[in-house]
């Protein structure tokens, strides 16, 4: 007996796929278009393009302007968050390449709302990134990327963020208190790379160097495992090199 084949298409929605040409449309026009412009370069009847500019206009995707649909604010929100994975993608992409061209692992991190935030690892099977153990949010005092970060930070934002997340021992290696770690800070050159031995994870060390935008700090960061640690001078002087190189490729913007 024979067997039926059955199509497997997807369902589309015809009035999903109308209202986005609609606003493929309106986006392609800076200074907005009336209804029957749209109409046309949509492809769709003029009472349909009415129903459908009033319901996006509704839902905020569009706004009327002396005649003309222009987008609102719904939709530019909709093009932040494709921006900003946008951004995170060039990122990611970066940072795979300088860890392949410098066999280390690659992190990249800023300083945002008064917490440490890693954006971004790359890192591979034979050269892994440090475990997160203990969140990297909350032990900075610990970890060569939270060290450099709070080196860049005014004494204020810094007792904030010490306030908020004690020093604490991770490892026998950690800084033993708060006074050790200010001190610590305040004797860091500017713009100067950081490193730490084991004081986050026992048999890595780690080495960051920061990335100053204005009033905001950023990072990127290099780790090892212990018995390697010969390669993190050279590996670390590489990086810094190519680090005007590496801002310009992400296209970077601290607002990540």
């Amino acid at each position: 007996m024979a067997t039926a084949t059955h199509s497997t298409a997807p369902t589309l929605i015809g009035s999903v796929q109308r209202a986005l040409r609609l606003l493929e449309a309106v986006g392609s026009h800076a200074d907005g278009a009336p209804a029957k412009q749209l109409a046309r370069e949509a492809g769709l009847p003029l009472s349909t393009t009415y129903h459908l500019l009033r319901t996006l206009a509704h839902e905020g995707y569009l706004r009327r302007e002396s005649g003309v649909f222009v987008l609102g604010d719904a939709a530019g929100r909709l093009m932040g968050v494709g921006a900003v994975q946008n951004r995170r993608s060039k990122i990611e992409d970066s940072l795979a390449r300088w860890r392949d061209a410098i066999g280390v692992p690659v992190y990249f991190a800023l300083y945002r709302e008064g917490e440490i935030e890693v954006v971004a690892v790359s890192d591979t099977p034979t050269a892994p990134a440090v475990d997160e153990w203990a969140d990297f949010r909350e032990t900075g005092h610990a970890h060569a990327i939270g060290q450099c970060l709070l080196s860049q930070l005014d004494d204020r934002s810094r007792q904030d963020y010490l306030d908020r997340h004690p020093v604490r021992p991770v490892t026998p290696y950690t800084v033993p208190d708060r006074r050790a770690l200010l001190e610590r800070l305040g004797s860091v050159e500017r713009m100067r790379p950081l490193v730490e031995r084991q004081e986050y994870a026992l048999g890595t060390v780690c080495a960051a160097v920061p990335i100053t935008v204005g009033s905001a700090a950023a990072t990127m960061a290099i780790s090892l495992p212990l018995h390697q640690e010969e390669r993190l001078g050279p590996a670390i002087d590489r990086l810094r090199t190519e680090i005007g190189c590496l801002v310009s490729s992400f296209a970077f913007s601290i607002s990540i």
